[in-house]
């Protein structure tokens, strides 16, 4: 590897230490997507036999429980129905119940649209000897969400959404907490491309000399620190209000269209996401095809729990404006008058 690309991997250790709201040194970029960076998390933090708690509320949480049970872990679940979190409370009585060394929260359940409270979970956690890890795939640079101060062990993201890079890599960070549990592993990691102490001196994390580990995708690695660079000239506390307007001019425009928005509580809408019923009569497939022939825009139906019950419209990075707002919310109102209605 030439130096100057060791320069660049720096450069986005500190973007990623920026956007997370961290100082932890073992930040770092995987080659990979975000479900990369999930199993790294739990490839790394589990072993057979542990106790792993995931809280199940869309797509998300089902993936990392799946994940958990390929490597002999413990899965225990929180279930909530599509649109719904986990409070404290609820939390609190889980780790009791299971004694877990880890809970899974995804921040953003893109699936549902919700938007998971974190403030007082990474502190809950460490009472009950548990590491917090979070899905921020979703939010990342959508809504505040600050990794040293809410406690958060480990954090991920990837490239693709709010950051406005290709898909393909994925950040990640862990905690002194989540650090010293690695390296205290009884057994091997069962990834050696995830395995992190290799990865962690890969990317300089480490005070050893830097050693080979595998061939990054260098063309994505440019990317994705200019990404980094992009957000952190606009401004975290910028993009949050960005994603908020937004939003909020989005779900104004939908209930001006008769359509009812998923997640009621505005204060648990995930603001690059907006969740929406699927209007009565209507085949949701039939509203999404209309809109792309016809006004080439890309919506989406539900994923995983949700398919079939909502349309979900994103609004990310600097697709996150009123002129979109405005384009989608015409291209919708024109389906709703064009796609067939069953009166059944």
């Amino acid at each position: 590897m030439h130096q100057e690309v060791y320069q660049i991997m720096d450069e986005i250790k500190q973007g990623i230490q920026y956007v997370f709201q961290t100082r932890n040194p073992l930040s770092l970029a995987i080659s990979g997507s975000g479900h990369c960076a999930l199993e790294a998390a739990l490839f790394n933090l589990l072993e057979p036999g542990d106790s792993f708690l995931v809280g199940v509320s869309g797509i998300w949480g089902q993936r990392a429980q799946d994940i958990a049970e390929r490597i002999g872990a413990r899965v225990c679940q929180m279930v909530k129905a599509p649109g719904g979190h986990f409070t404290l409370q609820e939390v609190e009585e889980a780790l009791a119940r299971h004694k877990p060394v880890l809970l899974f929260l995804a921040h953003g359940e893109s699936s549902t649209g919700v938007l998971q409270p974190l403030d007082g979970y990474g502190e809950l956690c460490h009472r009950h000897q548990c590491l917090l890890l979070v899905d921020s795939v979703a939010s990342l640079g959508g809504a505040p969400i600050y990794m040293d101060r809410q406690g958060i062990d480990v954090l991920y993201s990837g490239s693709q959404k709010v950051l406005n890079a290709p898909p393909g890599t994925s950040l990640i960070s862990f905690s002194d907490k989540a650090k010293n549990k690695i390296y205290a592993r009884k057994t091997k990691p069962v990834s050696f491309y995830l395995d992190i102490q290799w990865l962690a001196n890969f990317w300089g994390c480490d005070d050893r000399p830097r050693t080979y580990h595998h061939t990054t995708p260098v063309i994505s690695l440019y990317s994705l620190r200019e990404s980094l660079a992009h957000l952190a000239e606009q401004g975290l506390e910028n993009s949050w209000r960005q994603h908020c307007e937004a939003s909020e001019y989005l779900y104004t425009c939908l209930q001006g269209l008769g359509l009812q928005l998923f997640v009621k509580d505005q204060a648990l809408r995930l603001p690059t996401i907006t969740s929406v019923v699927v209007p009565a009569g209507y085949d949701w497939r039939d509203i999404v095809k209309y809109i792309m022939d016809h006004h080439n825009i890309e919506i989406a139906g539900g994923l995983g729990p949700s398919a079939g019950k909502v349309l979900r419209i994103g609004l990310l990075g600097r697709n996150a404006t009123r002129e979109n707002v405005d384009r989608v919310t015409r291209a919708l109102r024109e389906a709703l008058q064009c796609c067939p209605r069953s009166k059944l």
